[in-house]
């Protein structure tokens, strides 16, 4: 972090594109969480997403989420199914947001992928 700590704008960019390297603070909070919760990675992964869609999450929260979420094994479909579980509580609004978030996430992936010259991975 000593790197970014004389340029705030550059830590904002950086925390933007959803990488957390900058902040060993944040990176540490996560590690242990899927120990400690007692679920299964896929189950995890989909509890947080139903938080991401509760909180109206950014794209590149999605993004890395998905993303994570893929690399356990969560299908498409799986993330549907949490988003139509959770619709009655959180409203349609909300669903409707995480529907563009995850679309939007899914297009920076894409983007990303292909300035790197690598296939998109959500």
């Amino acid at each position: 972090m000593s790197n970014y700590t004389t340029n705030p704008n550059e830590v904002l960019q950086v925390l933007s594109e959803g990488d957390l390297s900058v902040l060993n603070a944040l990176v540490r909070m996560h590690e242990g969480s899927l120990e400690e919760s007692g679920l299964d990675p896929q189950t995890f992964m989909l509890v947080r997403i139903a938080a991401l869609a509760t909180l109206d999450a950014a794209p590149t929260s999605w993004l890395v989420n998905v993303k994570v979420g893929g690399e356990v094994g969560v299908e498409p479909e799986q993330i549907v199914g949490t988003l139509i579980a959770i619709a009655p509580v959180i409203g349609t609004a909300r669903i409707i947001s995480a529907a563009s978030g995850i679309i939007r996430a899914i297009g920076l992936s894409e983007t990303l992928a292909e300035s790197n010259g690598d296939q998109p991975s959500a």
